[in-house]
């Protein structure tokens, strides 16, 4: 039975990366075999591991400006984070207050906005819209992503320990995110250029979307000794009918599919336990090592928290053995580590 200390290992703090490269396609790239043989190259070079049938799946999900910095009645000091944005104005956020949260709590928001806490919801906590600026009192629906562009903050993971500034808002966003929603970045995809998605589509490989709104809950500690006790948080996910043509497609054709980014893999392969009948909804899949993998024939993933949920995925996509030694390799030849950080080529391991 796994434990949660089968997960662990110990970096560096210095190899956490606070700040992007000048050059998104310059972070290294680690290429991992399911026979253990590693190559050391920068993310450009991806290229060379792709073939013309091969289906590369991106999350077109795009960060929100979801963090926000407002203050009680009282003065104290309050910090939102925006989980999800309901259909009657309210909103889903995680609270940090250095006291104690109350229900009815009033929350003021620049640009003459107040909040009143409503209901607490496993940590998380629903808030009611109960006062507009007077240049939008007759609007009906609250143009909250309106509202966040002008006044919320790029959520940087905490890890990250610096305020968020102008370059973030361009770098910690996709080149192809056009679907708002996420708090956290599909980070596999950061590395990805416009001319690199050019050279792939010249290579006769074919790109396809599909939309998972990263939570909060991406960063949540697990906090159980044996993970199969762990509950996974949910996300709300959609596939084209376009994409899954092009999956059928690149199957029948022996090509590879290959997931950018663990987002991609859970939503492919949550729909695959559904045989593809539920192409959008929610998801709360929690892979570990022992999933039988349905889709995905090769994974681009960032390196991941230690005893996270993530590095608990790419262990059973790439074998928990082969993972360790990719981490220690990644650690001992000073690899850039999480959101930032450079990037591996997984293959699946094959039975």
């Amino acid at each position: 039975m796994l434990q949660l200390s089968d997960f662990d290992y110990i970096l560096p703090q210095e190899l956490i990366a606070n700040n992007p490269i000048p050059s998104r396609d310059e972070s290294r790239l680690l290429v991992v075999n399911n026979n253990k043989f590693l190559h050391d190259l920068y993310f450009k070079d991806i290229i060379n591991f792709i073939e013309p049938n091969d289906l590369i799946i991106f999350n077109d999900s795009k960060v929100l400006k979801a963090r926000l910095f407002g203050h009680k009645p009282s003065g104290g000091k309050i910090e939102l984070l925006i989980e999800r944005i309901l259909p009657n104005n309210n909103l889903i956020a995680h609270i940090r207050s250095n006291k104690h949260i109350n229900i009815d709590m009033l929350i003021n928001l620049p640009g003459n906005v107040t909040l009143a806490v409503k209901t607490k919801l496993d940590g998380l906590f629903e808030l009611s819209l109960i006062q507009e600026s007077s240049l939008i009192q007759e609007v009906i629906t609250f143009d909250w992503l309106g509202y966040l562009d002008q006044h919320g903050h790029i959520p940087l993971p905490l890890y990250i320990r610096r305020q968020d500034n102008e370059l973030d808002e361009q770098r910690y966003q996709t080149v192809y995110a056009k679907n708002p929603g996420s708090v956290a970045a599909p980070t596999a995809g950061l590395h990805f250029t416009e001319n690199l998605l050019k050279l792939i589509k010249a290579k006769g490989a074919t790109c396809a979307h599909i939309t998972l709104h990263v939570g909060s809950g991406t960063f949540k500690p697990v906090g159980v000794n044996f993970i199969h006790e762990h509950k996974m948080h949910s996300e709300i996910y959609s596939i084209p009918e376009s994409t899954l043509h092009l999956i059928h497609q690149c199957k029948a054709q022996k090509g590879k599919i290959i997931a950018v980014g663990t987002t991609s893999l859970r939503t492919l392969e949550a729909a695959a336990l559904t045989n593809f009948k539920s192409l959008s909804g929610e998801t709360d899949i929690f892979i570990t090592p022992g999933f039988k993998f349905k889709i995905v024939d090769k994974l681009i993933t960032n390196f991941h928290l230690p005893k996270s949920t993530l590095l608990m995925l790419v262990s059973a996509f790439a074998g928990m053995d082969t993972i360790k030694q990719a981490y220690a390799h990644a650690i001992n030849n000073r690899y850039r580590f999480f959101s930032y950080g450079d990037a591996m080529l997984l293959n699946l391991l094959l039975p």
